[in-house]
């Protein structure tokens, strides 16, 4: 048996000797002519995606830092400037009620400049010399740290060591009309601390203050608890510890549920009357505070297990222009 394929060619109905270059758009030109009636113009394909147009992004830490800010805005509070990083040691130490033989002014945990090496005298001289007082022979009820305070200890420029001295800044200024205030800075802070997985010797710190008239500890725990349960952690454990600038002070832990176990999460206390009452704070105004790091909760958040590819040269821009913004909830800790 044989079999027989047999073809039929007919012309469709766009049949050309020549290629006909079709219009993608309507030039001035073509108005002008009248040309653009007579022009074949090739269909718009509305199913196919346009060319991503080429844009920055925000880093990771940005992302989380701005979920951050709307949280203490919700909850009242004003934004504190903090693009002062050199301090001197009278504002990053002195006025926090930090004794000059602590360890965190060692050279090894503190970055001091070499030019200029000094500060100015503060302009208020009477609250230079209160701060001398209460650090050597004690003031309002403190019998202070004893030792031979020294001025061009306390002069020294310093990369500040903590946001808190933008918080002692803002306090003084408060004592010129003491009121309830709320406020909170969330920026870079510099120690010289050894580079390795989880530590930078730069890095950002989330501080809050809260001043008002006769509250009380209590009042700082709930307020933790508030604050940390709008970031969907919740059953806080808070354990007393020490700090030169607070008393009572507490350190907040909260249960990581990848690891398995409790991890710290803040510092916390209430300012101590040796560091308001020198600034001319009414005794019964009393200030609470707290603060911790702004690259933990962005490593949990993101997943990320090197400090080092969160910040630094080794930061892959995929990762900053993949990763979605921000929601801080339950899966934080």
């Amino acid at each position: 048996m044989n079999k027989i394929v047999g073809y039929k060619v007919e012309k469709g109905p766009k049949f050309a000797l020549e290629i006909v270059s079709l219009e993608t758009d309507i030039t001035s030109d073509m108005i002008v002519n009248n040309t653009w009636k007579d022009a074949e113009f090739k269909p718009y394909n509305f199913n196919s995606e346009g060319v991503y147009p080429p844009s920055g992004a925000l880093h990771p830490l940005n992302k989380v830092r701005e979920e951050f800010r709307q949280i203490f805005f919700s909850m009242g509070f004003t934004e504190m400037p903090s693009n002062q990083y050199v301090e001197s040691g009278f504002w990053n130490f002195d006025t926090l009620f930090v004794p000059q033989q602590h360890p965190a002014r060692d050279l090894q945990d503190t970055f001091y400049l070499k030019d200029p090496v000094e500060a100015g005298l503060p302009e208020d001289k009477e609250y230079w010399d209160r701060t001398r007082q209460v650090h050597e022979s004690g003031k309002y009820g403190s019998i202070g740290y004893r030792y031979p305070w020294k001025g061009e200890e306390s002069l020294r420029m310093v990369l500040r060591t903590h946001t808190t001295a933008i918080s002692s800044a803002m306090l003084y200024q408060l004592a010129k009309d003491p009121k309830p205030i709320r406020l909170f800075s969330i920026d870079r802070v510099f120690r010289n601390e050894a580079v390795d997985a989880t530590h930078l010797a730069e890095f950002h710190q989330v501080e809050g203050v809260i001043a008002g008239y006769d509250i009380t500890l209590g009042d700082l725990i709930g307020f933790m608890e508030d604050f940390f349960g709008k970031m969907g952690v919740n059953g806080l454990r808070f354990k007393a510890a020490y700090n030169p600038y607070t008393e009572p002070s507490l350190e907040i832990f909260a249960y990581h549920k990848g690891l398995g176990k409790w991890v710290e999460i803040g510092n916390s206390g209430m300012f101590r009357p040796e560091m308001l009452e020198t600034m001319g704070l009414p005794k019964n105004l009393r200030v609470l505070g707290w603060g911790l790091s702004l690259e933990r909760p962005t490593m949990i958040k993101y997943g990320v297990s090197n400090i080092r590819e969160l910040l630094g040269h080794k930061v892959s821009l995929d990762f900053v222009e993949s990763n979605p913004a921000a929601r801080l909830d339950e899966d934080l800790v």
